[in-house]
Formats: structure tokens, C-alpha cells, sequence
């Protein structure tokens, strides 16, 4: 099974390793799941798969500046 790499990046409105930090931790709670991958999956484009594999901390994450970067 093959993986990709994904980098999500900030800007000047965003900055993304805050809210990536912010989603992670309210993940745990059931009801808020579905809207926090709503948040990673519009605003990067990222499949749903790998945002609930990020948010659920199924695969490891790091932080390079201003952008969280993993593979899914």
C-alpha cells in the first residue's frame, strides 16, 4: 500500500500547526469528529482517510515552521 506525503501549510490568516494542535485534541470527543475533519479535509484538500489519520493519531506528524507535514 502505497503513502502520501502531505504538507499543509499556513498563511497570513491561518497558521496551521495551531490548528491542526487545536483539532488533535478535541478529536477525542465522538460528536465534534465529524466537523473537525471537515475543517482539515476543506481547508487543505486533504482526503478524508488522511485527515482522520492525522486527527486520530494513527500516523505521526511533524511540525517544519509553519506546516504540519505526515504521511497517510
Amino acid at each position: 500500500m502505497s503513502t502520501t506525503t502531505y504538507r499543509l501549510g499556513s498563511s497570513g490568516m491561518v497558521h496551521t500547526p495551531g490548528i491542526v494542535r487545536w483539532a488533535i485534541a478535541g478529536y477525542w470527543h465522538k460528536p465534534d469528529r465529524k466537523q473537525l475533519v471537515k475543517v482539515i479535509t476543506e481547508g487543505w484538500g486533504v482526503p478524508q482517510a488522511a485527515a482522520v489519520a492525522l486527527l486520530s493519531g494513527s500516523v505521526p506528524h511533524t511540525v517544519e515552521g509553519d506546516a504540519v507535514v505526515f504521511e497517510a
